[in-house]
């Protein structure tokens, strides 16, 4: 397979550029070269030029900015000095990340719940169960147990009536599915997991978002994929349809892995212009879309998105969708499914066999019985009520505490992606855990280390912990201005 690098034109950066950073504090005027050089600096750390791509040729940039070509050169050798950029004669120039920085490879653990008296645990977008609802789904499984009970237990594909429901649910979204489109996994991951290993085999290429979700990032790189980040608009603007049709252009990605709905870490709700566009420019590259709808349901402020299932915009198997209940209902329930069409599920289930065989039967007669009986509906809407006010309180004790961090407040979903102003997300969340407040920083959810003045905080508590856990990061972040934030290595910390 031959190498693909990617590669910035001139006339891109510029764009990127504009308005680019021309003074320092106080009003005084930078360098030039130094605002240049600042400006691409940042451009990679937040991860809207990739690390490793090929930078313009001096004198084009040179051309495309209107400054002198020595301008450009003295902010390559800045950016050379700073380890943000490599050089080697008769190649040209990329973009880098300095030595010694260090990507977060561990999952995030949660704490156990006999810490949460001490520490605020911000690693994982997960809330406590919606009860009744929770206890009733359970007791409606267990009084349908006995019947599956006097069978071998063993549905690799899923219990049918689970299949039917899930099934029923995409038909009444305007995305008509047979249960032989369904098969039932443990848990979203596991559904993930499923479809990489049937589409992308060690070494192939697999477009991401940019950011994107840590443990899926991580899971492809267990599977020997190489990932192919795409960077998002800024704010919640969306896909950047011209990167992606470079990408799939250029590097044909055998598998693009997306999150459109309430993505995660950002909270994104992605349009239906946007998924047509990349659907049909995914099928024209033969890149199969692996759609994680996960946070789909997850509206928090109006009506519904009014937004279709990328499925709907399918004709002919590029694209297959991976949905749970975790976050629609609890993570502790963990059944996931991946929709797609009949001959891939029969190939998916039989691959099945040499895994986990099946999801638990209980679980998956729990969620049966949420979704044929209408408590699914009646969970969803008790858990948009806490998180919306999760949500809501979070924010106001960030605007409050730090003043000067940025962020967009998403419509729905579970997560905010934070800018954490002058400071390092990374040591943020190492002097964070030492002040008993758990936040995963930005580099967590980036391909090669990008987003380091980038913290993800999930719609987890209110109220006065929302508070104490606002001023709390904030302290974190004046201990890492006085220089005194330790030099732990951030790759031990928690996601979810």
């Amino acid at each position: 397979m031959s190498q693909w690098t990617a590669s910035v034109s001139a006339a891109h950066l510029a764009r990127l550029l504009s308005p680019g950073p021309q003074a320092a504090a106080g009003g005084r005027r930078l360098p030039a070269y130094r605002g240049l050089a600042d400006g691409v600096r940042l451009l990679v750390l937040e991860g809207r030029v990739q690390v490793a791509a090929r930078l313009p040729a001096e004198r084009e940039l040179a051309l495309a900015l209107g400054v002198s070509r020595t301008t450009v050169a003295a902010a390559y050798e800045a950016l050379r000095a700073e380890g943000f950029a490599r050089s080697r004669r008769g190649a040209g120039s990329w973009t880098a990340i300095p030595d010694g920085h260090v990507l977060p490879t561990r999952g995030l653990e949660p704490l156990p719940p006999d810490a949460a008296g001490s520490v605020i645990d911000l690693g994982c977008a997960a809330l406590p169960a919606p009860e009744p609802w929770l206890t009733q789904a359970m007791e409606g499984a267990l009084a349908e147990l006995p019947a599956y009970a006097a069978t071998h237990g063993d549905f690799p594909a899923g219990l049918p009536v689970l299949r039917e429901a899930i099934a029923d649910r995409y038909t009444a979204r305007g995305v008509p599915t047979m249960p032989e489109q369904i098969m039932v996994t443990t848990g979203a991951m596991g559904a993930i997991g499923a479809t990489a290993r049937r589409v992308a085999g060690h070494g192939e290429r697999v477009a991401v978002e940019s950011p994107s979700y840590a443990n899926v990032l991580e899971l492809f790189r267990e599977t020997g994929a190489r990932l192919v980040p795409v960077a998002l608009r800024e704010g919640l603007g969306g896909w950047d349809m011209g990167a992606w049709r470079r990408v799939l252009r250029d590097a044909a990605p055998r598998m693009a892995y997306v999150m459109p709905d309430f993505h995660n870490p950002t909270g994104t709700l992605v349009g239906d212009d946007e998924r047509r566009e990349l659907v049909e420019a995914a099928r024209a590259a033969g890149t199969v879309v692996v759609a994680d709808e996960t946070m789909a349901e997850l509206t928090l402020d109006g009506d519904e998105p009014g937004v279709r299932p990328m499925a709907a915009f399918d004709r002919g198997g590029t694209v297959m969708t991976v949905g749970s209940a975790s976050k629609a209902v609890w993570a502790g329930l963990r059944i996931g499914w991946v929709r797609s069409t009949p001959d891939v599920v029969r190939q998916l289930v039989s691959a099945r066999a040499y895994l986990d065989l099946g999801s638990p039967v209980v679980d998956q007669l729990a969620v049966a019985w949420l979704l044929r009986g209408g408590g699914w509906d009646q969970a969803l809407a008790t858990r948009r009520v806490r998180a919306r006010e999760c949500r809501d309180d979070l924010a106001a004790a960030l605007r409050e505490h730090t003043p000067d961090w940025d962020f967009t407040v998403p419509r729905g979903g579970m997560t905010m992606w934070v800018r954490t102003g002058d400071v390092s997300g990374s040591r943020v969340a190492v002097a964070g855990e030492r002040l008993g407040v758990r936040v995963p920083s930005g580099p967590r959810f980036g391909v090669d280390g990008a987003f380091e003045s980038y913290v993800r905080i999930p719609f987890t508590v209110s109220g006065p912990t929302a508070q104490e856990a606002a001023a709390r990061l904030a302290a974190a972040a004046t201990v890492v201005r006085s220089g005194g934030a330790p030099d732990a290595d951030p790759t031990g910390l928690f996601v979810a």
